[in-house]
C-alpha cells in the first residue's frame, strides 16, 4: 500500500486547515503530533517510518521551532538520522501563518524544506502540490499544438499522425481535439462508438482535474488516449474547463498533441498558453500563405514557439493550386516563422482512413517518416526542424 501525505504539527488550528486541504486534494493524511525531541531521538519518534516513505511531508512551524529538526547533535548524541535528529529528505514543506516573522525562513532552511508555505494565501498552491505528490507528478508532457493555415490544410491529419507515431514509439500519449467544428478526431481513429468521456462531459470542470482519472476515463486506441467531441450540438466549452483538462493531461507526462481551430477565442487561448510548440500547417500556395499569415499573427500573441509545416504539391488536387517557385523555405520566410519541415502528401492515405487505419499507421508512409523525425528531435527538447 502506498504511503500517504504526512502532517507534523501540534497546532490544532493549523492541523484542521491542512486536513481540509488534503481532503480537497482527495486524500486522508497521516498525522504525527509533534516532532522528535532531540534527546529521546529519531528512533523513538512515532512519525519516523512515515517521514522516510511519505510522498510529501508538511511540517508545522510550531514543530520546526522545537528541538529535533535540523539541529546538530550535541555531546553524546547520535548523528542525524540514526537516534538523533530528523534526516534530510526531499518533499518537505514548512507551513506557517506569520508573514511578519522573519525566523520562519531560517527554520525552513534548518528543516531542509523545499518551500515555506504561508496560509491562508498559499492554500490553492498547497492543494495542488499535495495532489501532485499523490499522483507522483514528474516532468510535464511535451505539448504540441497543430493548426491549419487555411481550411483543409491537413492539420487534423498531422495531429492524429503525431499522436499515433508517439504512442507507437512508447510515449504516454494524449490527443486532444480542441476544434469543435473540425469533424471529430474520433472518426479518424475509429473511436466514434467507443465508451469514454467527451468534451461535453467535461464542460463543467473547474479547478484541478486528476490526471490519472482523466486518462482512465477517455477512449483509447492505438496506444493513445483521445478527448474529442460527441455528435451533439454543443460546440463550446468554458475556458476554465480547457485550462483544467489540458493541465491534467500535461501532468500525466509523456506527449500531448492538441488539434486547434484557426479562430482564437478565450477557450482556445487557455490551450495555447500551455503549448511548448505550435505547428502551423500551410500548403505551398500564395492564398494559403496569406490566410496562414493572419492565423499565425493571432497565435503568436500567446504561443511561445510557432513553426511552419509546409505541405507540398500532391494529394487529391494533384499539382493544381500550388504555386511554382514556392518551396518550404520560401513559405516559412513569407510567414516569418521558423521551418519545422516539409510534409509531402501520402499516397493511399484516404483509402487507409476509409479502411480504419488512422493517419500515421503506415510505418513507411510520408506522415510516419515526418513524425518520426519530428519526435526524435522534439523529445530531446532540442532542435525540431525536420
Amino acid at each position: 500500500m502506498a504511503e500517504n501525505i504526512l502532517i507534523v504539527t501540534e497546532d490544532e488550528e493549523l492541523l484542521d486547515d491542512l486536513l481540509r486541504l488534503c481532503a480537497a486534494a482527495g486524500t486522508e493524511p497521516q498525522v504525527a503530533h509533534g516532532g522528535p525531541a532531540s534527546r529521546t531521538g529519531w528512533a523513538s519518534w512515532s512519525g519516523a517510518a512515515s517521514w522516510e516513505r511519505a510522498p510529501l511531508v508538511l511540517v508545522g512551524d510550531d514543530c520546526a521551532r522545537a528541538s529535533g529538526f535540523g539541529e546538530a547533535p550535541g555531546p553524546g548524541q547520535a548523528a542525524p538520522g540514526t537516534a538523533g535528529t530528523v534526516p534530510r529528505r526531499p518533499g518537505v514543506l514548512l507551513v506557517g501563518r506569520d508573514w511578519d516573522d522573519p525566523g520562519v525562513w531560517e527554520r525552513g532552511v534548518r528543516v531542509g524544506a523545499e518551500s515555506v508555505v504561508l496560509l491562508p494565501d498559499a492554500e490553492n498552491w498547497l492543494t495542488g502540490r499535495i495532489a501532485d505528490a499523490l499522483e507522483g507528478v514528474g516532468q510535464a508532457a511535451l505539448t504540441v499544438g497543430v493548426v491549419g493555415g487555411r481550411g483543409g490544410a491537413g492539420a487534423s491529419t498531422l495531429a492524429c499522425a503525431l499522436a499515433v507515431t508517439a504512442a507507437r514509439a512508447g510515449e504516454q500519449t494524449t490527443l486532444i481535439d480542441a476544434d469543435p467544428l473540425g469533424g471529430g478526431l474520433d472518426i479518424l481513429l475509429g473511436l466514434e462508438q467507443a465508451q469514454g468521456l467527451r468534451w461535453p462531459d467535461l464542460a463543467e470542470s473547474r479547478g484541478r482535474v486528476g490526471s490519472a482519472a482523466l486518462a482512465e476515463s477517455l477512449p483509447r486506441s492505438h496506444g493513445l488516449s483521445l478527448l474529442s467531441w460527441d455528435r451533439g450540438d454543443r460546440a463550446l466549452v468554458p475556458a476554465d474547463a480547457m485550462k483544467s483538462v489540458l493541465s491534467a493531461a500535461r501532468r500525466r507526462g509523456g506527449v500531448v498533441v492538441v488539434d486547434l481551430p484557426r479562430q482564437v477565442d478565450e477557450t482556445v487561448a487557455e490551450g495555447l498558453v500551455q503549448l511548448d510548440l505550435g505547428l502551423a500547417v500551410v500548403p505551398a500556395e500564395l492564398r494559403a500563405v496569406a490566410a496562414a499569415h493572419r492565423v499565425a499573427a493571432r497565435m503568436q500573441l500567446v504561443v511561445r514557439d510557432l513553426r511552419a509545416v509546409v505541405r507540398t504539391r500532391g494529394g487529391p488536387r494533384g499539382a493544381r493550386g500550388y504555386d511554382a517557385g514556392l518551396d518550404d523555405a520560401e513559405v516559412a520566410r513569407l510567414l516569418g516563422l521558423p521551418l519545422a519541415g516539409e510534409l509531402p502528401w501520402e499516397r493511399g492515405l484516404l483509402e487507409d482512413i476509409d479502411r480504419g487505419r488512422p493517419p500515421g499507421s503506415a510505418k513507411d508512409g510520408a506522415l510516419a517518416r515526418f513524425c518520426g523525425r519530428f519526435w526524435e528531435r522534439a523529445l530531446s527538447r532540442g532542435e525540431v526542424a525536420v
